[in-house]
């Protein structure tokens, strides 16, 4: 694994669709912003502040997802999530992670994740149905 530092950020920007919907997903029965969509939002920018930052071969799982949505946000709204590198204890990365629509912040998480081998973890996965 190349030296994994904390500090590492990154940035995502989403616009809000009837897809990401509370009643789309289920997780309630109102037009805003599902707390599943924020989770792979605030995912996402994770992975995406080690972006060039792994050895080839390497990759990363979720482990752990503590996480708060602290306000609606309508169907039509941008949305973005900033996540932060915080520690490497490892192979164990955690991150800080906020997001905002237009008006406030909407939510904040704690996320772990683990650096795998790829092809070693994909090989014990499919071995699970052989």
């Amino acid at each position: 694994m190349e030296e994994l530092i904390p500090g590492l950020q990154a940035e995502l920007e989403h616009t809000v669709t009837d897809a990401d919907s509370a009643s789309r997903w289920g997780s309630g029965l109102v037009p805003v912003f599902s707390t599943p969509a924020l989770v792979g939002l605030m995912e996402s920018a994770a992975v995406n502040a080690l972006t060039g930052h792994l050895a080839p071969g390497q990759t990363t799982v979720g482990a752990r997802m503590d996480v708060r949505h602290l306000a609606a946000t309508p169907v039509g709204m941008q949305v973005r999530a900033r996540a932060e590198l915080t520690a490497v204890e490892g192979r164990k990365l955690v991150f800080k992670i906020q997001a905002w629509d237009a008006v406030e912040l909407i939510g904040e998480a704690i996320h772990e994740r683990f650096v795998i081998d790829e092809a070693r973890f994909l090989a014990k996965v499919q071995a699970k149905v052989r």
